[in-house]
């Protein structure tokens, strides 16, 4: 596992959530080869809907842009490994 190595970013998330995203993405990078980047997006994904309720978004790679709307405190960004991880719940209308 690959908790605590994470290097924070950007965040807007509680603590807790904070730590439960970088260990889920931990787990993913242990389940799911590094190259294989949609599974790992799929996977953090999927937790967080499961846990945190539908309507997360998960983008994984070495080099992007974006532009988004989220729900206030549903915001992370960091990199572990040699990936960066954007998590975040999209604004409702």
């Amino acid at each position: 596992m690959l908790e605590g190595k994470a290097q924070m970013k950007e965040t807007d998330m509680p603590v807790k959530m904070q730590s439960h995203a970088m260990a889920i993405a931990s787990q993913a990078l242990d389940l799911y080869d590094v190259s294989d980047r949609t599974s790992i997006a799929a996977h953090i994904k999927k937790e967080f809907d499961k846990i945190y309720g539908c309507g997360w978004q998960c983008v994984v790679g070495s080099d992007f842009s974006c532009f988004f709307t989220h729900s206030q405190g549903t915001f992370i960004y960091f990199a572990l490994e040699t990936l960066n991880f954007l998590i975040f719940k999209g604004a409702s209308s």
